[in-house]
């Protein structure tokens, strides 16, 4: 994945503002840029690198910057090379996978 699709993917990531089920809601692009320049957040980059290699010739299908009690969650799908979709949830802050699972 180069710069480009990253850059469009971290505008697309931050572009949504929509309030969720159980308290969690997405976060929009400044307010993904600003957690970023503050070092709250791990670059969407870094944590794409790692959802991205635990499915060698997965492609990004979606991205997602949500804060859920107080905790950033990037969710991402995945599209494998098996053709199975799946949901990872990362923690925006330490990058560690919360959640791995087939996405229905």
């Amino acid at each position: 994945m180069n710069a480009k699709h990253l850059l469009t993917l971290s505008v697309l990531l931050a572009s949504a503002l929509t309030v969720s089920v159980g308290g969690a809601r997405d976060l929009d692009q400044d307010e993904a840029l600003e957690l970023r320049k503050e070092g709250v957040i791990m670059p969407l980059e870094m944590l794409l690198q790692k959802a991205l290699s635990r499915y060698p010739g997965s492609r990004l299908l979606e991205a997602e910057l949500e804060v859920d009690d107080g905790v950033y969650i990037y969710e991402v799908e995945l599209l494998t090379g098996d053709g199975v979709a799946r949901e990872l949830e990362l923690d925006g802050s330490t990058g560690e996978i919360l959640k791995d699972e087939e996405d229905d």
